[in-house]
């Protein structure tokens, strides 16, 4: 008997996330059944890796592979996808690129992901205990402040060579994390070509006191910052502030960046607001 033509799914069944932030997410919404392929640099959930195939980088992907395995959508991010997203258009799949760029489109993009695998309710709910979890920080930090300390200058090194400032959704995470990004004029650029720092005394300048660092996947290495010259005038070096945050969990716009991330930006900037309100430096 033939397939009522009536009938249909209730949201994809098969789906490709070229990314990681998405395979993260329908995980957590317990719909990991669903997907059948993965980015191979795919580390949150660990498990994730060792139960999807991996089909893609981040701007190449293997098309015959995802081909064979039948998707009914394809989930991806940003413009640097679009070719990718442009030839699976031309074999007729259905492909969706978000290109969310700060915090409030990670919550959206979060929202439209949970609404299409019938999770919206479920999706709603785990959004509003991130954002209660980001004002408790916010409160924490107003509570500081409140109390004599005051904000610190933060860069975000997104990249060394050449020096790459934070993209938009890092910038503000520094933001509710209690720091102040040194660079947050730059934040508005999508592109990290356009976020390039090419004289490193404008960093010097700028005195922050904290620096983290996230180089894409490279191992940060605070000493080789230090080494820089002239930095030994720049206070995060002084007082050895200077950071790591490992790129899976600040430079995915997605479930990570709003949870482990952001944590670990406010545990550290909290660790410099107490030291400064115990020696009372706040000048």
């Amino acid at each position: 008997m033939n397939a009522d033509v009536l009938d249909f799914a209730q949201g994809p069944q098969r789906i490709i996330c070229l990314t990681e932030e998405t395979t993260e997410w329908l995980y957590l919404l317990g719909q990991e059944s669903r997907i059948v392929g993965i980015s191979g640099y795919t580390v949150r959930p660990r498990r994730a890796r060792e139960e999807k195939p991996k089909v893609s980088a981040f701007t190449s992907a293997k098309i015959d592979k995802i081909l064979e395995l039948k998707p009914d959508c394809v989930l991806g991010f940003s413009d640097l996808q679009a070719d990718i997203a442009a030839a699976l258009i031309r074999h007729g799949v259905q492909v969706t690129i978000f290109n969310q760029r700060s915090v409030a489109e990670i919550f959206s993009m979060l929202f439209q992901v949970a609404a299409m695998v019938g999770q919206a309710e479920q999706g709603l709910q785990r959004i509003a205990a991130m954002q209660a979890d980001l004002r408790a920080m916010q409160a924490a930090v107003a509570q500081r402040v409140a109390a004599g300390t005051k904000r610190p200058r933060v860069f975000f090194e997104e990249w060394d060579v050449p020096h790459i400032s934070a993209i938009r959704w890092v910038s503000e995470l520094i933001g509710i994390a209690g720091g102040d990004d040194c660079f947050a004029e730059l934040s508005l650029q999508s592109l990290g070509k356009n976020r390039i720092i090419a004289y490193g005394g404008a960093i010097v300048q700028r005195q922050p006191d904290i620096i983290f660092g996230s180089w894409c996947g490279k191992k940060f290495r605070p000493e080789n910052v230090a080494a820089r010259v002239g930095w030994g005038e720049v206070p995060a070096v002084q007082n050895k502030q200077l950071f790591e945050i490992k790129s899976p969990d600040i430079l995915q716009p997605g479930p990570a960046a709003l949870t482990d991330g952001v944590h670990k930006l406010h545990h550290y900037i909290l660790q410099w607001m107490d030291a400064d309100l115990k020696t009372g430096n706040t000048a």
